[in-house]
């Protein structure tokens, strides 16, 4: 049942960024010692105090490997790949984890150097080492803009959605970035800019498609006695929830509607809330249509109003949902896997940190993680100040 762990309130109590951008004199597990050492500052804790690991693939590594490089022996561990989506579903699971006396300090972590290294997939060979793949793998579909075009494509078609609608997601992202220095891209961008960059796979362009950096990010979570001593303020996980459908897009049962449906659902529905609660939301923008069909499915609005939804501004600075704080993955960070970045966020907005870019009064912010192909996996964090 979503509210079974109400009874044992978890905090993040520290939240840190990797280097960023273009990282030539790090390795991943360095990024991830640098950040985890802010992060456990934050928290008053020291490395000897995390007794859970969790990270997505870094490359080929997982927790073990992490774990040796940062001198940590783990009574509870995980390295699940749900993608971009993983570092929601590990805040989820530390959550049941502490509550079931399982760890008391679970330490979150990923890194990567895509941009540096030059080893992003870009073609569909990522799928030919699968039998399922021989249903798609012979029509060339790209991997994975293609299966993502696919979606767009439809909403569009099946809803009326417009391509400055689309645009409108990518300009409210810019705006953001341009108050955060952190931001890779901080140049001004008009919807007239998005819809005349070059295409990319119909109907996204390039300015609809998320940055490819290096970066990542470390976040500390765990319960109240600990959180106690934090040196700085703690943000209680209020709610959360997880699904996925399919790994290919063939297998997909409907490309305008994404596991967040499920996810978005238990994760309010155990934090207490309603859409309309919601002061700060970090969606995972890796494609403009994307956050579309996440404002859908989480109830900001009905299904197919999305487009007019955000034609009023209202995700921009100064709207009445600001989403992508940062810049998002269009314009501030897309190191691969982009969820870890979602929870930093949203836990400096909700401590007052974000600098330029501070919401007013920020009480509830939300972080919703997808990951895959086509949207094959969700997980959706309710944070609040407590």
């Amino acid at each position: 049942m979503p509210h079974a762990l109400t009874t044992s309130p978890v905090y993040i109590v520290g939240a840190a960024e990797t280097p960023l951008g273009k990282v030539t004199d790090q390795s991943e597990f360095s990024m991830v010692g640098l950040a985890a050492r802010e992060a456990l500052g934050e928290a008053g804790l020291g490395f000897r105090d995390v007794d859970a690991l969790f990270t997505n693939y870094m490359g080929e590594e997982g927790s073990v490997q992490l774990g040796e490089y940062l001198g940590i022996r783990p009574r509870y561990a995980e390295s699940s790949d749900m993608g971009g989506a993983s570092f929601e579903f590990f805040v989820h699971h530390a959550m049941a984890a502490i509550a079931a006396g399982r760890c008391e300090v679970a330490l979150i972590g990923y890194a990567s150097r895509q941009r540096s290294r030059r080893n992003r997939k870009r073609s569909a060979t990522a799928l030919d080492g699968s039998l399922s793949a021989q249903f798609e793998t012979p029509y060339g579909i790209h991997f994975p803009i293609g299966h993502y075009a696919l979606s767009a494509a439809r909403y569009m078609h099946q809803y009326g959605a417009r391509l400055e609608h689309l645009a409108e997601i990518a300009v409210a992202a810019r705006q953001w970035a341009m108050l955060n220095p952190k931001a890779w891209s901080r140049d001004p961008l008009t919807i007239d800019d998005v819809m005349a960059s070059p295409m990319l796979s119909d109907p996204l362009r390039k300015l609809d498609c998320c940055l490819v950096t290096d970066g990542g990010g470390v976040v500390v979570v765990t319960g109240r006695d600990r959180a106690r001593n934090a040196a700085k303020r703690p943000i209680r996980v209020l709610g959360a929830g997880e699904s996925h459908v399919q790994w290919h897009v063939a297998q997909c049962p409907d490309l305008t509607v994404t596991p967040g449906l499920a996810s978005g659902r238990d994760a309010f529905a155990m934090a207490g809330i309603q859409p309309g609660d919601v002061d700060v939301f970090e969606p995972y923008d890796n494609f403009t249509h994307s956050v579309l069909l996440y404002l859908e499915d989480l109830g900001f609005c009905k299904k197919g109003e999305a487009g007019d939804f955000v034609a009023e501004g209202r995700l921009r600075p100064g709207g009445s949902l600001p989403s992508m704080t940062s810049g998002g993955g269009l314009s501030y960070c897309h190191p691969g896997a982009l969820g870890i970045l979602l929870l930093i966020e949203a836990v400096r907005q909700l401590r007052g940190e974000a600098g330029d870019r501070q919401v007013r009064d920020a009480e509830i912010a939300v972080a919703h993680g997808t990951g895959g192909l086509a949207f094959s996996t969700a997980s959706t964090v309710v944070l609040g100040r407590d």
